[in-house]
């Protein structure tokens, strides 16, 4: 039997070159398109495809849809394969995408899909329950994987990090306490814990708080620095 795909992608153009790519294989067949993240969940309803081919953004958001769809369909249909399509090698999009793990995942880069073969491979490898990941996506999950491990944040727990955001934003202790949900010596707290684990012992708090910000800021420029490739 042939592979049922679903594509979504809101650009008509795209959307068609795939179908037609895909349509032209005799094992698969295209059985409905979406332009949108309600079309696509309406057509993996009613069509229960073998795969979706999605891009990452299209509306009503043109953020994420892609991603969080196939995070969905993980849970609801996890027989069903996904291949991404994506403009970025981020980290920040393909993480979600293999959190919970990469069998029946593909993340291309658009880029690559001029090779049709590419994409036909990847939806037949999905389809089996294999994985394709793009080699700049796996080397953009890598560095950011080592930088996480280098960071001097990296020791630090979530609501420290929640914490040193906000003082990075230029707020007093109250009013970080204000927009966390936190009392003012909770939050007085959570900074002496964070400047004990940033090696900020022995200063004078304002030039603490100022080291702490800085370092705060070249982890932030270091990850954007990683997501741009």
């Amino acid at each position: 039997m042939a592979i049922r795909i679903v594509i979504a992608e809101d650009s008509f153009l795209v959307r068609e070159g795939v179908r037609r790519v895909l349509d032209l294989q005799d094992d698969l067949e295209v059985v409905g398109t979406a332009a949108d993240l309600p079309q696509l969940l309406a057509a993996v309803g009613e069509h229960a495809p073998d795969v979706v081919v999605t891009d990452i953004r299209m509306p009503p958001t043109s953020t994420d849809e892609g991603i969080q769809a196939a995070i969905g369909f993980q849970a609801s249909r996890p027989g069903m394969g996904v291949v991404v399509l994506s403009q970025y090698a981020e980290p920040a999009y393909a993480t979600p995408l293999l959190a919970t793990g990469s069998a029946g995942r593909a993340y291309l880069l658009k880029e690559r899909v001029g090779d049709p073969q590419v994409l036909i491979h990847a939806v037949r490898t999905v389809a089996a329950g294999g994985s394709v990941i793009d080699p700049a996506v796996v080397e953009a999950l890598v560095t950011d994987s080592i930088r996480a491990k280098t960071s001097p944040l990296s020791g630090l727990t979530a609501r420290e990090r929640d914490v040193l955001a906000q003082i990075a934003q230029g707020r007093s202790n109250a009013a970080v306490g204000a927009a966390l949900f936190l009392t003012e010596r909770a939050v007085e707290k959570h900074i002496n814990a964070l400047f004990a684990k940033l090696g900020l012992g022995a200063e004078p708090d304002v030039n603490r708080r100022v080291m702490a910000v800085l370092l705060y800021l070249s982890a932030q420029k270091g990850g954007a620095s990683t997501q741009k490739m």
